[in-house]
């Protein structure tokens, strides 16, 4: 299974990530239907690089027409935030049925304070570090789509918080 696979390689490379997205939401007790693997990165170049050997064991390929060693490049992440308006850096496997793994390229998070606050579950023999609540409604707030409106009424349940 592609998802054990990657959480797997991950641990594996020692890459520092939070699950976040519709998979975090699933993994914190709401049912929601994903068709991707949404994470947020320490995005410093030795854990990006950790992360890049990982994708490349999984044969991992950008789905924009970018080379993969491009998310090592702060200014290239910034212009693609920019001026393309890009989000995620998303890469898929040559396993059909596998889903897009995007990567937040520029989270609206401290993402060294995030990785403290990370709420593990387990699947299967995995301890996988998923972002707290607190920090995906801040997360979810940035983004304002219709879905992450109702994921952040959840989010406030799962807390015991109330929407600000």
């Amino acid at each position: 299974m592609f998802y054990v696979e990657l959480f797997r390689q991950l641990e594996t490379d020692k890459v520092r990530y939070m699950v976040v997205g519709g998979l975090a939401m699933n993994l914190l007790g709401v049912p929601r239907s994903t068709m991707d693997v949404d994470l947020v990165l320490a995005l410093d170049t030795e854990n990006l690089r950790h992360f890049l050997e990982a994708a490349r064991h999984l044969q991992l390929i950008p789905v924009a027409p970018v080379q993969m060693d491009d998310l090592l490049d702060p200014e290239k992440r910034r212009q693609w935030r920019q001026q393309k308006n890009m989000l995620a850096f998303a890469l898929r496997s040559p396993q059909l049925e596998a889903p897009t793994v995007d990567i937040l390229i520029d989270p609206p998070v401290d993402v060294e304070a995030a990785l403290n606050r990370v709420e593990y579950r387990m699947v299967q023999d995995l301890r996988l570090p998923v972002m707290s609540v607190r920090d995906m409604i801040t997360l979810k707030q940035q983004a304002g789509r219709q879905q992450d409106i109702a994921d952040i009424e959840h989010l406030h349940r799962l807390a015991g918080t109330t929407k600000e």
